[in-house]
């Protein structure tokens, strides 16, 4: 009888030990939540996360206050140090500079460091070149590097070591061009002042994101070889691209949000939850759109794998680059 006792009283317990940490899941979010975006207002990290926090107040898909906080500094590196300090009402936007940050030694946090929570939207990149260039298809321009590689100056910014370097080292790379050999003027202010370095014939070709060349091209002002996207894009459906042109790579801009360490499984089906819901929206859509952005939605285990697949693709890239001694 003192046995069946214990056993009931135990029993009991675990039952109000289970119902209580139900009840404190259930809570979450117990408070705001913040949403980090690591750089100066404006731009695609600012976008993405007031966008993200836009959408999911007026589609009431999260009830709880949602603010977005500016953190600029050293290519994301203060804004995510300070989201690693936080607890999991605080989030932040990210892209692949959380892992090239490490691998060029800018930064000691790696994608380990976070709680992986979506991979939200990709923006494809073009290589451009004037309109009356003698290059006009990308196997063109990819042999008259191969001849002579100083020949051919191809601009890019705001750094070497992001998307817009690394897709040209790898496409370069696919056509036996030695990554280091390649002949690269830096634009510290981006996309702009690279693609005003074109229209000034100041280099042959440059590597940028479509959104910075899509308008000039559909002007008539200069000319989009190829994108690296997985398929032909609306209203540049002329352009072809890279894997059609026999270049067998897809190469995605993308941008994610991310928690800070350590959160609880519970914590992160929430998330999974709402930002699916949110990616599914008419509002998500037009964003994506009126941007020239393409829904690139991975859930959290997706996007933990394709952080993996990222970080041994930009290892190997950086590599070739020799941007690491």
């Amino acid at each position: 009888m003192k046995k069946l006792g214990l056993a009931l009283l135990s029993a009991l317990l675990l039952s109000a030990c289970s119902s209580a940490k139900s009840a404190t899941d259930a809570e979450y979010p117990k408070k705001n939540i913040e949403i980090v975006a690591p750089a100066a207002p404006g731009g695609g990290w600012d976008l993405t996360a007031r966008s993200v926090q836009r959408i999911l107040k007026d589609t009431k898909l999260v009830e709880n206050n949602i603010n977005v906080i500016n953190k600029p500094g050293g290519g994301g590196e203060v804004g995510w140090n300070y989201l690693s300090k936080k607890d999991s009402h605080n989030l932040s936007v990210n892209s692949s500079l959380l892992l090239t940050n490490n691998l060029l030694g800018q930064s000691k946090l790696t994608h380990n460091d976070f709680t992986p929570l979506a991979t939200l939207a990709t923006e494809w990149l073009a290589i451009a070149v004037p309109v009356d260039s003698p290059y006009q298809d990308i196997n063109a321009l990819m042999d008259q590097i191969k001849k002579d590689p100083k020949s051919v100056k191809v601009g890019l910014g705001p750094g070497l070591g992001n998307n817009d370097h690394l897709s040209f080292v790898q496409a370069a790379g696919l056509k036996d061009i030695n990554a280091r050999d390649l002949n690269f003027l830096v634009y510290d202010g981006g996309g702009g002042d690279v693609v005003t370095a074109l229209l000034g014939k100041h280099v042959d070709a440059i590597t940028t994101s479509l959104s910075e060349v899509k308008d000039q091209h559909l002007a008539g002002k200069l000319k989009i070889l190829v994108l690296s996207a997985d398929e032909r894009q609306e209203e540049l459906e002329e352009v072809p691209t890279l894997q059609e042109e026999g270049i067998d790579m897809v190469f995605p801009h993308w941008r994610g949000i991310m928690g800070p360490p350590d959160m609880t499984e519970e914590e992160v089906k929430y998330w999974d939850e709402k930002l699916a819901a949110m990616a599914e929206t008419e509002e998500w859509k037009e964003l994506l759109a009126n941007n020239d952005w393409e829904d690139f939605y991975q859930d959290s285990s997706t996007t933990k794998e394709f952080m993996a697949e990222q970080e041994k693709l930009y290892t190997e890239l950086i590599d070739d680059s020799g941007l690491v001694k």
